[in-house]
């Protein structure tokens, strides 16, 4: 009889196709890994991959196998959450993404909230861009995800928590051969400094800053914002900042300006988006509750910070 470890190891080796990296994983080693896969086969009666030097590859039932295996999968995991509601709010394992322009600013706060209004949660994190996140809930490798929305995906519901607003970071001293910084031309895209490809907040700041030159942005494949902020602070371009991250990535004695917008202010909406078959929305809902409690006061960081921020022309 075929077991759920089996599926669960193939399904890996579907995702990965190779078998080292299948098994580091599931968390086992690579001949425990083969020798399910093989028991695998044999119990079906059918080749499932293929075996090549350094890689594998599925066969065509392999490929079907792997579809239904995952659709199993998912209703096993959903019938564990079904079971835990009948336990308290948030008890038990909970697999939680996060992507990386939000996991240093909330987390700090939120973790030793949760530990203490729920002690019995087993809270295991996952931190990376907003496509892997969504690829890992629909395949039941994760439960919830804090992102940005909207997220349009089947399947997949969501849950609005607070707004968390833009302000545009400049360089309070420019190096020597740059001119003075003007806000108008560093919202035209002038010296715009981004995060590389992937990550959401990139297309938010040219969302903001509307269409802008290739020429124009300033590309340093740089995959989180205390880098971008160190180039700003020398002087090397102007980039949007979420009020959220004000308290960690801008130093007293960092040499940099703040802009604030004219209302209507942009921002980005921050929430949690789950599988809409989890039997888990109660839980959801109270971890909702914890993270707007630490993350909505956006605007009394941005009163923090005052004396740096001037208000920009509509």
């Amino acid at each position: 009889m075929i077991s759920l470890k089996q599926l669960r190891y193939f399904s890996a080796l579907a995702r990965q196709c190779h078998f080292g990296r299948a098994a580091e994983e599931c968390h086992v080693s690579q001949p425990a890994l083969s020798l399910q896969i093989q028991e695998l086969e044999a119990e079906l009666g059918c080749q499932l991959v293929e075996r090549r030097r350094g890689a594998v590859a599925l066969t065509e039932m392999g490929a079907e196998i792997a579809e239904r295996a995952q659709r199993i999968l998912l209703e096993a995991n959903d019938l564990v959450d079904h079971a835990r509601r009948q336990r308290g709010l948030l008890e038990g394992p909970l697999g939680l993404g996060v992507i990386p322009s939000i996991a240093p600013y909330l987390l700090p706060a939120a973790l030793p909230l949760m530990q203490q209004r729920h002690p019995g949660l087993q809270l295991r994190l996952r931190e990376t861009q907003t496509a892997t996140l969504l690829e890992e809930l629909a395949e039941g490798r994760l439960d919830v995800a804090l992102l940005s929305l909207p997220i349009e995906r089947a399947g997949i519901a969501t849950l609005p928590l607070f707004d968390d607003p833009f302000l545009l970071a400049a360089p309070r001293r420019p190096q020597p051969h740059l001119e003075p910084f003007d806000p108008g031309r560093g919202l035209a895209g002038e010296g715009l400094l981004l995060l590389e490809e992937g990550h959401c907040l990139r297309d938010q700041a040219l969302s903001v800053c509307g269409t802008v030159p290739g020429g124009s942005r300033r590309q340093y494949g740089a995959s989180s914002l205390s880098t971008i902020m160190q180039m700003v602070a020398n002087g090397f371009g102007s980039t949007l900042l979420p009020a959220m991250a004000l308290a960690v990535e801008l130093r007293p004695d960092m040499p940099v300006r703040l802009f604030r917008f004219a209302p209507p202010a942009p921002s980005r909406s921050i929430g949690l988006a789950w599988r809409r078959s989890s039997g888990r929305k109660a839980d959801f809902e109270a971890l909702g509750a914890i993270l707007k409690d630490i993350g909505e006061p956006g605007d009394a960081r941005m009163a923090a910070t005052e004396p740096q921020i001037v208000s920009l022309p509509g």
